[in-house]
């Protein structure tokens, strides 16, 4: 239902999942198994797999913290997207690699949750985009000594609000990693 024209097709995005930015965060482990798992089911029904890599001033470009955690592999063939912001889409190629491809729905895993997830969501959400956010495949670092709740916390409020949300034209909606369909979905059902 996105409302963009010409684009059936549905992208797997995996943001910053970078030894710098998931090396605290809550459940890192099962949250990159479960990305690991999308990936591979992504590929096996051959939906394009859009890799998203951070730098700014905390995470230089080329640096150990920069690179991808070692556990997730993108293929030569995939885009990577370099980012600067927390939008994925803000001063990037995003948008017209995703218009290459045909696709107006995306299916969003990484990190951080509080910062570069919420961002991105709603950055395609206005965009035209359908975008369901992958509810165990996100995760974020404990930022709770500086008045944020706890990393469990802003993952489940995240989860809960986006899969509640709603604007004309667009589908939102929050998913497991076991419940993710590539295919597009009806006009009632979110996922």
């Amino acid at each position: 239902m996105t409302t963009l024209p010409d684009r059936p097709n549905t992208a797997l995005l995996v943001i910053d999942v970078q030894n710098g930015v998931v090396a605290g965060a809550h459940n890192r482990d099962g949250v990159i198994a479960n990305i690991n798992a999308l990936v591979g089911k992504a590929r096996a029904e051959r939906v394009p797999v859009v890799w998203v890599q951070h730098s700014d001033d905390n995470i230089k470009q080329g640096s150990e913290n920069w690179q991808y955690v070692p556990e997730l592999v993108r293929a030569e063939s995939e885009p990577l997207v370099h980012k600067h912001y927390g939008d994925s889409f803000e001063d990037t190629d995003l948008a017209s690699r995703l218009a290459e491809l045909g696709v107006g729905r995306l299916v969003v895993t990484g990190a951080q949750t509080d910062e570069c997830i919420r961002s991105t969501l709603h950055g395609a959400f206005v965009r035209g985009y359908d975008v369901t956010l992958v509810g165990d495949a996100h995760t974020t670092e404990d930022l709770s000594e500086y008045g944020a709740p706890t990393p469990d916390k802003v993952i489940a409020h995240t989860n809960l609000y986006w899969q509640g949300h709603r604007a004309p034209g667009r589908q939102a909606g929050t998913v497991d990693t076991a419940d993710v369909t590539f295919t597009t979905p009806d006009a009632t059902d979110a996922s």
